[in-house]
């Protein structure tokens, strides 16, 4: 088995475009969970340009899922996380420029300070998860953090692939070393980040991962079948796949 994660930010993205409270991205939550889905992830920026801090509160308290709580390592998210209790935080770098997260945390630069961090979660009961691109030294440092899991970023991947033709070793990914890797250190291994209907399957065929992360394009296909339908297929996919 392999688990899908559904990441809703982009339903409040959606509503706080226009302001107000629809559309509602705890409903798109619960509809995530009658899809299928494994858990669900939402991703708290400092500028709160989508999830608010109340979502996370919702989230936390509404749905029948496990909550993967996104979110750069700052003091007050920390303060945010130890207030809540998510199921799990993913530790995120995240720029305010940025339209979307453009790439993997440099645990190696940042290991002690991530380590002390890490451990304040994990004292608490919350399970974390470090978001890292594909690279030895980077998981290496990850394992050093103590940190439990770690999501590989596959927007590296997702951003060469073309067509069927397209295959892991094509673009010379790094993905699956990666995981093997990771798993050795005994880190749990998740990935996430750019992944469709058409890309998703190599992905999901890499043994070792046991978890997917899909957000933004779940919640663009949502608008044209439904949030169940969308994540239906994915999930179909995933499942084929593996």
């Amino acid at each position: 088995m392999i688990r899908l994660g559904i990441n809703i930010d982009h339903v409040a993205t959606l509503r706080n475009a226009r302001g107000g409270d629809h559309p509602c991205p705890v409903h798109a939550a619960k509809l995530a969970f009658e899809a299928g889905a494994d858990g669900i992830t939402a991703h708290l920026r400092e500028d709160r340009r989508h999830i608010r801090d109340q979502d996370i509160e919702r989230l936390k308290n509404e749905i029948a899922l496990p909550l993967n709580f996104e979110m750069a390592a700052t003091e007050e998210m920390l303060a945010i996380a130890l207030r809540v209790k998510p199921h799990a935080v993913c530790i995120v770098p995240e720029k305010r420029a940025e339209l979307t997260t453009e790439g993997g945390l440099d645990v190696l630069n940042y290991e002690i300070f991530l380590a002390t961090y890490v451990e304040k979660l994990q004292d608490a009961g919350i399970r974390v998860s470090l978001f890292i691109d594909p690279d030895a030294e980077q998981i290496h440092a990850a394992a050093r953090t103590k940190a439990k899991v770690v999501e590989l970023h596959t927007g590296g991947y997702a951003s060469k692939y073309t067509d069927k033709k397209t295959t892991l070793s094509t673009v010379h990914c790094a993905l699956p070393s990666a995981a093997t890797l990771a798993h050795s250190h005994g880190l749990e291994v998740h990935a996430g980040h750019g992944l469709t209907y058409d890309n998703v399957s190599a992905i999901a065929a890499i043994p070792e991962i046991i978890e997917l992360n899909i957000g933004h394009f779940l919640m663009g296909e949502a608008m044209f079948v439904g949030m169940k339908e969308a994540i239906k297929k994915m999930r179909l996919l995933m499942d084929a796949a593996r």
